[in-house]
């Protein structure tokens, strides 16, 4: 079978060419610096990615066509090593079941034996290690993401928000997480008697937001300049407009799925045929609304409470894909991420999760195996409800010492 095989995504394979594409200059880029070639030049127009993922893997040229595959197999071992980290030192420390009856020895060992454990499973996790193998570059994201949340707990603000601008050049959806770092900075209490409404509107223009907000949007905006200096519109449409405006009924399980092949063109008819209240909700833009309010008021409000990063930037994730416009398999790595964090503070019976995939799953083989009609919201009520469940068993914080306060954003230099 591994003779008639090939194990490779369709991404990688075209990554490679982009890189080739760079490498002899084919086409000169269309940007005002444009020296190298440009990756947006494939006639069939599917490079959808920020070009630093073409240059980054332009090894695959010189050294090893499979370079980009070891490449992201290194990140995911990164990622664990992160995962383990934060666990090690936020995490498992403030956990009780980790502190009753245990001296200090023995929970040592106790606590690194659950954090390997809990590490082992996002690596050997079938799909990460396929994702990877295969050739995309979701880890890349993911280790950008888990080290802006390390610096965070760190109480690193400068490094955070540095890192936190390529993690939304690489991928828009992180920029979300600004919102509950800016919220937990301005969580602050004043002498102990609650939040003060006028405090918090004073903090959010004072020293500390001031300092983390420019440099996150600064880096940000700097790749975005540098890339679109070199390679012009075609970079900011496929990079990211394309993701706005996606519109696939295909392998996606949305909210949307339906909707979008029901006001799809391609399947007969115009816009001007559709009823008004179909017409209304086809620009791509309308489903941002719901799912922007959910996840950046999740991360306001959330950030402001006791709950940590970890649990307040995967629920922020979690209703940004499930109330996405296109959501395929890959998307579930972008939560499924915070999942080992998140274990030794949740109470929920695994079954349930299981379930809910379980009948995601029997769906998805109806339509993509069996070419049937399939209409089925189980995705998104499942899942909803798994979210709910989550948030009421999370434990926001458990610590022997009362005056243990859990890890934040640091409000110093």
């Amino acid at each position: 079978l591994a003779g008639h095989f090939k194990i490779g995504a369709v991404s990688h394979r075209i990554a490679r060419e982009t890189s080739s594409l760079i490498t002899i200059c084919v086409s000169v880029a269309k940007g005002p610096l444009a020296p190298v070639g440009d990756p947006y030049t494939r006639k069939t127009r599917t490079y959808r990615y920020t070009p630093l993922l073409a240059i980054l893997l332009l090894p695959n040229e010189w050294l090893h066509p499979s370079f980009g595959k070891y490449l992201f197999a290194a990140c995911d071992l990164i990622n664990g090593a992160l995962i383990y980290q934060i666990l090690m030192l936020h995490i498992l420390p403030h956990t009780k079941s980790l502190a009753q009856d245990v001296s200090a020895k023995n929970s040592k060992r106790l606590m690194h034996a659950r954090a390997t454990l809990l590490a082992a499973t996002h690596l050997l996790n079938p799909l990460v290690f396929t994702i990877s193998t295969r050739g995309s570059s979701k880890a890349i994201l993911c280790t950008f993401v888990l080290l802006t949340l390390f610096y965070a707990l760190e109480r690193r603000r400068n490094a955070a928000a540095i890192i936190l601008g390529p993690s939304a050049h690489w991928k828009i959806y992180p920029i979300i997480y600004g919102v509950s770092c800016v919220s937990a900075i301005t969580s602050q209490q004043v002498d102990g008697k609650g939040r003060d409404f006028v405090y918090l509107v004073r903090r959010l223009v004072g020293r500390q937001v001031l300092c983390f907000t420019p440099l996150s949007t600064g880096t940000f905006i700097i790749l975005e300049a540098i890339c679109y200096a070199m390679w012009g519109y075609p970079f900011l449409y496929e990079a990211h407009i394309y993701h706005i405006e996606r519109c696939d009924h295909r392998h996606n399980f949305s909210l949307y799925f339906y909707l979008i092949y029901l006001t799809n063109s391609s399947f007969g008819g115009t816009s001007a045929d559709l009823p008004v209240w179909r017409q209304l909700l086809r620009p791509p833009f309308t489903s941002l609304i719901p799912q922007l309010t959910l996840s950046l008021g999740t991360g306001l409000i959330l950030g402001q409470l006791s709950a940590g990063l970890p649990f307040v930037w995967f629920v922020q994730t979690f209703t940004f894909v499930l109330l996405n416009r296109v959501c395929t398999s890959q998307y579930f790595i972008r939560y499924t991420l915070f999942i080992p964090l998140l274990v030794p503070r949740i109470n929920l019976d695994g079954k349930v999760w299981m379930g809910t995939q379980a009948l995601w799953l029997a769906e998805a083989y109806k339509l993509e195996f069996l070419g049937e009609d399939v209409r089925s919201l189980f995705y998104v009520a499942g899942h909803t409800w798994v979210l709910g469940a989550i948030i009421s068993g999370y434990t926001p914080f458990v610590s022997c010492n009362q005056h243990t306060q859990t890890p934040r954003l640091s409000t110093k230099d």
